[in-house]
């Protein structure tokens, strides 16, 4: 496999590194003598229980209680890890005294509105909030559910009720009722925090008609809080009980203080697309979080402390989750609300410019509009800040690392990621000691042990695979909300190869450079613009329409960047497809959901193919779609109505 190099870390570049230093220090301490990234990479998943005691070591994990062993391990997913340690995300995050006069949080919106708040600053907030969540009965175990935009508010939120040791969730202000209910629905909150509503494209959305619904929809729910961002008076139009969060913020809390939990405690809910019903509820640990996120801040985004972390995201996005952990590092995040095009395309550029942002990351659908719009910010903002730009949310084109080089600085660390809502960490990444290849992420990350599996379960190299990893890893899902035999954990990840995660994304793997290209989804999740959506949300919505019998949808990831996400829909008898009904199907998907689930074009078909147990093809449609060949995409033994087949086969000849 022959790729073009873009970059390469100098010698200073990779002696002033954490992972040099992480090298250095166990080859002292733990006398293992490694080389090459190759080298420790092998070593993390050969030696899987003395890699993460190492992290553990390393970073000088604060556990108020010993933990008794590693890891207890049967078959996955049926693994404990450092059983018998307490501790504390929050608490970690707040060890570094020293910078209390330094900034933690730059915050700006598309409307100007700017904030700079201190390490202290952030710390007096956080303990006001966790002292009136104490005050209404929050504890240890309790969920919170926030409906909340990228703003500081979250960041504080999510801080105080990790220190009283209870649950946190979140999903953004851009989430229809039904889906947000769909969600919070599940994991029973206390707490409800909601924003009034937001800005986006220079427009105001206001969200307090669906805040309500939301609320009303929780009968768990003791105490709405309201942050006003549209309107300051917004909290007049809630029930008398419904607390403003800014006269939380006036009273002086308690000292902060963190309440100890175990290490395999929840430490937030996430949720998947809603492939096959309702969102999957993605439980994971404070300690498998804690080791991962320092283990990735350090190794692979190599952030130091005092620089700036900026990712464009929203709270529904489990990138949000990530973006805190730099505070891990004594970092600065920054945080952006609004849209990363108003208005127009060189706006987070701009910003960037401003702030004087070192480590940017955006999704590769964001990369690949400004290459398609002409976007050269490095003729326009000076970059002398800017370390690294991570991508993620999609697979990043060959022409999309190029663009980077050419257009944004030719000396930036290009540090591609690919990872996903269940594990909230990336499975593969950057490294400062490989180089980058056009087209490839650098690196498995460490302690994944991770492979491109062919039909035959064989681990294989320079050919497409099925990304599969072997070996347990601390920020694996402790469990699913409401499954209680782990019955839709096992069937996620496991059921395809037993004893081993499964995680539906083709890869293959360069044997000569190790990197790594994602080819897309295998499984039936929409990657939309880097926004998984679930296909039951698109079926629920057109349920409701009535000339439509059934539907199927699927989106594919084609050359250059571009996506194309066609509707299939069968009609009743009777019925044609007409523009009315197009129409129709657009407005009530973008109403209830987002403009993100309109798909590029409505199709009528025949028949909707199914398996003999009734499930919707949508995996094997898509691989038709996609021209694999037919022997590989589809077995019509195992089909209900096989017949049905037949248009998509002609119908992917035509595009």
């Amino acid at each position: 496999m022959s790729v073009k190099k873009l970059w390469e870390g100098s010698a200073q570049f990779q002696e002033n590194s954490h992972l040099f230093k992480y090298k250095t220090w166990l080859a002292h301490e733990y006398q293992i003598d490694l080389n090459s990234y190759d080298d420790i990479w092998q070593w993390s998943v050969d030696h899987i229980e003395d890699f993460w005691r190492s992290i553990w070591d390393y970073f000088d994990i604060i556990s108020h209680q010993p933990y008794q062993s590693v890891l207890k391990l049967r078959t996955m997913p049926d693994f404990e890890w450092f059983s018998g340690a307490q501790l504390n995300y929050a608490e970690h995050i707040f060890r570094h005294h020293h910078l209390d006069e330094e900034t933690a949080i730059l915050f700006s919106n598309e409307r100007g509105v700017s904030e700079t708040l201190s390490w202290k600053g952030l710390k007096t907030k956080v303990a006001s909030m966790a002292t009136y969540l104490k005050s209404i009965g929050v504890s240890k175990g309790d969920c919170v559910a926030a409906f909340l935009p990228n703003v500081p508010e979250a960041t504080i939120s999510f801080l105080a009720v990790n220190s009283l040791g209870a649950i946190w969730s979140s999903t953004s202000p851009d989430f229809g009722s039904e889906s947000v209910i769909d969600r919070f629905i599940q994991i029973k909150p206390k707490v409800f925090i909601t924003v009034d509503g937001y800005y986006y494209n220079g427009k105001p959305y206001d969200k307090i008609d669906i805040a309500k619904t939301i609320a009303n929809a929780l009968p768990t729910l003791q105490q709405v809080i309201v942050l006003p961002y549209l309107n300051q008076e917004a909290i007049t139009s809630f029930p008398r009980e419904a607390k403003n969060i800014k006269d939380i913020f006036k009273n002086k809390g308690d000292e902060l203080s963190f309440e100890p939990v175990n290490f395999n405690h929840p430490i937030w809910v996430l949720y998947s697309s809603g492939t096959t019903g309702l969102p999957k509820a993605i439980v994971h640990s404070h300690g498998g979080i804690l080791l991962e996120h320092l283990k990735y801040m350090a190794f692979h985004n190599d952030v130091h402390e005092g620089e700036r972390y900026f990712w464009f995201t929203t709270t529904g996005w489990m990138m949000w989750n990530f973006l805190q952990s730099p505070l891990l590092m004594g970092a600065t995040i920054v945080l952006y609300d609004g849209s990363p095009t108003y208005p127009d395309f060189n706006r987070l550029w701009k910003f960037s410019e401003s702030v004087k942002i070192n480590h940017f990351g955006t999704s590769a659908p964001f990369l690949v509009a400004s290459m398609k719009q002409h976007i050269k910010p490095k003729e326009h903002y000076d970059q002398a800040a800017l370390r690294s730009i991570s991508s993620t949310g999609a697979p990043l084109p060959f022409e999309a690392f190029e663009y980077v080089y050419r257009n944004i600085k030719s000396d930036v660390w290009l540090c591609s990621m690919a990872g996903g809502t269940d594990v909230c960490t990336a499975f593969v990444g950057g490294s400062p000691f490989y180089a980058v290849h056009a087209g490839e992420i650098q690196c498995r990350a460490l302690g994944v042990s991770l492979h491109a599996y062919n039909d035959k379960g064989e681990s294989v190299e320079d050919e497409l695979g099925e990304m599969v990893i072997d070996k347990p890893m601390p920020s694996m899902p402790i469990y699913f909300w409401n499954d209680p035999d782990n019955k839709r954990y096992q069937a996620s990840y496991f059921d395809h190869f037993p004893g081993k995660w499964r995680h539906g994304d083709f890869i293959k793997i360069n044997s000569k450079t190790k990197g790594i290209v994602i080819y897309g989804r295998s499984d039936a999740t929409l990657n939309r613009h880097g926004i998984r959506i679930g296909t039951s949300e698109i079926y629920r919505s057109i349920n409701k329409i009535n000339s439509i019998e059934d539907s199927l949808i699927v989106n594919l990831e084609l050359e250059g960047g571009r996506h194309y996400m066609p509707l299939f829909v069968k009609m009743k008898t009777g019925i044609e497809l007409s523009e009315n009904i197009k129409t129709q199907i657009n407005n009530q998907l973008k109403k209830e959901y987002s403009p993100r689930h309109v798909p590029d074009t409505i199709i009528e078909v025949p028949d909707i193919p199914y398996t003999i147990s009734g499930k919707k093809m949508e995996a094997p449609v898509k691989k038709i779609l996609m021209k694999m060949a037919i022997e590989k995409s589809i077995n019509r033994d195992s089909m209900k109505n096989p017949e049905s087949v037949d248009f998509f086969i002609a119908y992917a000849k035509t595009i």
